[in-house]
């Protein structure tokens, strides 16, 4: 059963491990707040996490500081447990996602001098840093759904709990819309193409005649991400990239070494290997991609048109049209059908719906089709067309078990997983050692037990 975490516990623990390390100055007297088991919460701890949650505007009605000693001594207390029962995660499970973390803060600081800049610390200890930081997320998660693995949730218990609660408990669920779509990539003419070919041929040669690949990259390369950085996509494994760039970048083998030009569903590239550890790579590319002509997408509206015909005048369904035409292959096999990625459901809220659908979609009928729409496939980068259809619209409504059945459950589950959780920390409280400074013993505390 799929476990959320419980969001209380982990409100401030899982706040970005940089705060950590930015805001635990020198100048803090690292007094020892608590203990628990042989672990100790030094005032620096509380600290960091106190001025990051200040930064990121967290707003809490109670004493941040007491709700912030008491999530690091709930944590404590789950790592104690974890090494008790033998709970690892291995630096093999860590590595992808601190690499692709570090490399976030290093594209929204502006480059790796910066992050240093602002860590005050070399980019290698950042790094080992933040693998104890995910290591200590992960066995956290690991620890809940240990707590929790055995709650099992049957419909004639939600049935009954939904019978028992009060009417005023009972959510109200706003407007929510079923929404499919068509996509089309319109297309790129052959000239165009030779154009950045062209381009990319000559960044080569520049490069093979003593031209900093970096500098090119900054100057050219049309990834937003890594340009500013030369182009520095940080270290990453054959699964980091699309199967095309990780083939090339993993046929270097010099340092140095440029690749061919490779084409992948965000463009063209080149690419420099950096460095090579394991099976790990650092390299650094230049990416270009063709211009899509007025006349191209003039084309891929029409093209829309006519497939919108197609399904007005019952030649198909929409979702034979998707399945047949749409060049989204995630939604091309589920007959255009739109996957809320907030839950994995196919109701949208329309907060939730993408700001250009949700345009297209205003004062649409039911069962209609929109007008073909621009819109920037966000992960790829790329220009799409498409046109969209209200396959339902659940109007506002209290919830209620036929159709919000998933929704019930995974109230349920939550309620009862997060009991389960408050159980086993009070239990825990009274079988481990824990102290707290003196200073600290009149804390606001959710959990009583903490003080003996």
């Amino acid at each position: 059963m799929n476990r959320r975490v419980v969001r209380n516990i982990l409100l401030i623990i899982v706040a970005l491990f940089c705060a950590n390390v930015t805001y635990a100055q020198k100048t803090l007297i690292d007094d020892v707040v608590a203990i628990v088991g042989d672990e100790a919460i030094l005032h620096s701890d509380i600290e960091a996490q106190y001025q990051q949650a200040l930064i990121d505007g967290v707003n809490y009605s109670g004493d941040m500081k007491s709700h912030i000693l008491e999530q690091l001594l709930i944590q404590k207390l789950m790592l104690n447990q974890a090494n008790i029962d033998s709970i690892i995660v291995k630096d093999s499970e860590i590595i992808g996602q601190v690499d692709a973390r570090v490399n976030q803060f290093i594209q929204q600081l502006g480059g790796q001098d910066k992050l240093e800049e602002y860590t005050n610390k070399p980019l290698i200890q950042f790094r080992v840093e933040q693998m104890e930081f995910m290591r200590t997320q992960m066995i956290m998660q690991r620890m809940q759904e240990e707590i929790t693995k055995d709650i099992k949730i049957t419909p004639s218990e939600i049935r009954s709990y939904f019978d028992k609660v009060s009417p005023d408990s009972i959510p109200n669920i706003p407007a929510q819309y079923e929404l499919q779509q068509i996509v089309v990539y319109p297309a790129v003419d052959q000239k165009e193409i030779d154009r950045v070919k062209g381009k990319l041929r000559d960044f080569q040669k520049q490069v093979s005649e003593g031209r900093d690949f970096a500098t090119l990259a900054v100057l050219y390369s049309e990834d937003k991400g890594s340009a500013s950085r030369g182009g520095d996509l940080g270290w990453y494994s054959k699964s980091g990239f699309v199967p095309e760039f990780s083939a090339a970048a993993f046929n270097l083998t010099e340092k140095g070494k440029v690749s061919k030009i490779v084409e992948t569903e965000f463009g063209y590239h080149i690419i420099q290997l950096i460095d090579r550890k394991g099976d790990r790579i650092n390299c650094r590319h230049i990416l270009m991609k063709p211009k899509v002509s007025a006349d191209n997408r003039k084309k891929a509206t029409e093209y829309l048109d006519t497939i919108a015909g197609f399904i007005n005048n019952e030649r198909m369904t929409f979702e034979e049209a998707a399945m047949r035409f749409s060049m989204d292959k995630d939604t091309r096999s589920t007959g255009g059908l739109m996957i809320n990625p907030q839950d994995g459901a196919v109701k949208f809220q329309l907060s939730e719906i993408p700001a250009e659908i949700a345009k297209a979609i205003q004062g649409l009928e039911v069962g209609k089709i929109s007008k073909p729409f621009q819109m920037i496939d966000e992960r790829r980068g790329k220009e799409t067309y498409r046109i969209v259809m209200i396959r339902k619209r659940h109007e506002p409504h209290k919830a209620n078990m036929r159709d919000d059945y998933s929704m019930l459950q995974q109230l349920m589950e939550d309620r009862k997983c997060k009991e389960a959780v408050d159980k086993w920390i009070r239990k825990r409280q009274s079988e481990i050692y824990v102290n707290i400074s003196p200073e600290w013993r009149n804390s606001e505390f959710e959990y009583k037990g903490w003080v003996k």
